[in-house]
């Protein structure tokens, strides 16, 4: 799966949920998703802007995370998935990912 094919399932799934109020980069190395929470919907890019929150993931575990066969939690304890900025943007994802 690419990152297109991705951006494309995280924009359905955002159009459904509320805005962050805050903005949120997926940071795959060379690649990332970043979503604008901060007008009246979210907005999803592959543009490397600074975001409130960063999430440091590889492509990979972002994928088994957005199927379910990998932990949000074990995710972070086990330093797969690092958070770096304001950790209650971070809170925020199960209202994108389960809308």
């Amino acid at each position: 799966m690419s990152v297109e094919s991705i951006m494309g399932m995280i924009n359905e799934k955002t159009a459904n949920a509320e805005a962050l109020g805050n903005t949120l980069r997926f940071d795959f190395g060379d690649e990332c998703l970043h979503i604008d929470g901060t007008g009246a919907g979210n907005v999803v890019s592959t543009e490397k802007k600074d975001a409130d929150c960063t999430v440091d993931v590889s492509f990979e575990d972002f994928q088994q995370l957005l199927s379910g066969e990998l932990n949000p939690m074990g995710a972070v304890m086990s330093g797969k998935v690092k958070i770096n900025g304001d950790m209650s943007v971070a809170m925020k994802l199960p209202q994108i990912f389960n809308a």
